[in-house]
């Protein structure tokens, strides 16, 4: 039976804690990836944020529906224009059976400040004063209309836990991208559950943490045994097996067979996750002209993506902002048209075509790697070659983050459920210092497009913002900005008695610690 849930508006480990009783009740998860890393601010990614609603807890989290509900922050209150006081649970303990205080969430925003990936969010946010154990003032440099969406990314961590040095001298606290450090292969929070083995690529054992603050959940999910299984059919295989229990993502070409099947459940939801390619200005002369970064789109039929090899389950792209946010304008539509993009390429001296290299992860996003072949191919039509590469997201990442090939496949799921995080992150001008273009590996610099998304961040109205944004998107349509492709929809598969469809959501953080299993 399909359920469908409508969306409104987006090396084992050392673990030196204890931990329940032998457990009595195991879920076995496949995702297409495991987590690369325990540390919750080496990496701004779907699978850290997966990991951190597992082992953390936030202040505040979404709800189905898109609403907040208090988490670790039992409630707040805006004391002035830019202060908004927390009020911690009492009472709340970490895997280490540490205490957790605002003295923790203090350190964990100072942490959060630090991290390349996510001190672009946090940008807008002066400091964290702390009133006593259980409360704290959130205060922004100026009035802010997204507080509570960037509470959301706040998991406080254990300080004391990841305080001091190791045996061999290093920081407990030190962050390392696609590094070794004591924060990425040990983990200490409040959540649901405790990493109890660990091993890269092979599987994730999660035990039920015995002190869990939150007596009222229904989940009664003891031990989750999560397997990376990249090929897709594979995954499919063992759900329909009966040799996993839940897995993500069901690809468009398996939705039928899970549906059909007796003993699984198919769950699916609209999907506010953007897939583009971006284009390296540093690398390559010819993008630097926006005809040809014109003419690449209109090479690209994205339509064509979604029907063939989507199967219809995406939809078709033309701006990072999805309808239902403020930045989304109905007026910017797909542009394919060959005929154009050739007409394009030979009015900026590039008839006859150039050479490029490509990359893109291959169990990142749903059917990447066939995506990228597609995008190869039809670039071709317009005289433009190109050497493709696709790796696993865990050897992927690091490529990216070196900016390794000319043209590159990223995905972005607007971290505050808001337009203007898509150009922060995506197309605004890389700035080392202040995080902005953290993952705009094209180089894209338009010093309008920033103003009018630093205007918005500042504008409570929510008309004025939408106005900005829209603004904002028809500059990165105009220019060509990146190649946009597609919002791509979410499928998870379960078998029979497990209930996840009141624990998945349109951010794909499954809330496993309320996982009910018959």
């Amino acid at each position: 039976m399909k359920q469908f849930l409508s969306f409104a508006a987006a090396g084992v480990v050392a673990v030196t804690f204890g931990f329940a009783a032998q457990a009595e009740t195991t879920v076995r998860v496949a995702y297409d990836a495991d987590p690369v890393s325990l540390d919750p601010h080496e990496q701004l990614s779907g699978g850290t944020l997966q990991l951190s609603h597992m082992v953390f807890d936030p202040l505040v989290r979404w709800t189905q529906d898109l609403q907040f509900e208090p988490r670790l922050a039992k409630s707040w209150e805006q004391i002035d224009p830019v202060t908004t006081r927390f009020h911690l649970r009492s009472g709340v303990t970490f895997h280490s059976g540490n205490a957790m205080t605002a003295n923790d969430v203090d350190w964990t925003f100072d942490r959060l400040k630090e991290s390349p990936d996510f001190k672009g969010i946090f940008a807008p946010f002066a400091d964290v004063k702390v009133i006593d154990d259980t409360t704290f003032d959130l205060i922004t440099t100026e009035p802010y209309p997204l507080v509570l969406h960037t509470a959301t990314y706040i998991f406080p961590m254990d300080s004391a836990f990841y305080s001091g040095t190791t045996t061999d001298g290093k920081d407990k606290a030190e962050l390392v991208k696609h590094g070794d450090s004591f924060a990425s292969r040990n983990v200490s929070g409040t959540g649901p559950y405790i990493v109890s083995e660990r091993e890269q690529g092979v599987k994730v054992v999660f035990d039920r943490f015995a002190n869990y603050w939150d007596a009222d959940s229904k989940g009664n999910v003891d031990k989750i045994v999560l397997t990376p299984i990249k090929e897709d059919p594979t995954r499919v295989a063992a759900l329909l097996a009966g040799d996993v229990d839940f897995i993500a993502p069901v690809p468009p070409t398996d939705l039928k067979r899970v549906e059909d099947d007796a003993k699984t459940n198919l769950i699916t939801m609209p999907g506010t996750r953007i897939i583009t390619f971006q284009m390296n200005q540093n690398r390559v002369e010819a993008f630097k002209d926006a005809r040809v970064r014109k003419a690449i789109d209109f090479a690209v039929n994205n339509d064509a993506i979604v029907k063939k090899i989507m199967r219809g389950f995406g939809t078709v792209g033309a701006q990072a902002s999805p309808a239902g946010y403020l930045g989304y304008d109905e007026a910017l539509a797909p542009r394919f048209d060959l005929e154009q993009a050739k007409a394009l390429m030979a009015e900026a001296g590039y008839a006859d075509g150039f050479s490029i290299t490509m990359m893109a992860p291959n169990n990142r996003y749903v059917n990447d790697d066939k995506i990228a072949q597609a995008v190869a191919s039809m670039l071709s039509k317009i005289n433009i070659k190109v050497d493709l590469q696709t790796l696993p997201k865990a050897q992927y990442w690091p490529k990216f983050d070196e900016r390794a090939a000319d043209m590159m496949m990223i995905g972005w799921h607007a971290d505050t459920e808001d337009s203007a995080n898509f150009h922060q992150f995506l197309s605004a001008c890389p700035d080392a210092t202040t995080g902005n273009g953290q993952y705009n590996s094209g180089a894209y610099c338009n010093a309008e497009a920033d103003k009018l998304m630093d205007a918005s961040n500042v504008e409570t109205d929510p008309a004025k913002r939408a106005d900005l944004l829209q603004k904002l998107e028809g500059i990165l349509y105009e220019d060509a900005a990146f190649v946009p492709l597609h919002w791509q929809n979410l499928a998870w598969g379960a078998r029979k008695g497990i209930h996840a469809e009141e624990i998945v959501n349109a951010l794909n953080f499954p809330y496993f610690g309320d996982l009910v299993v018959d």
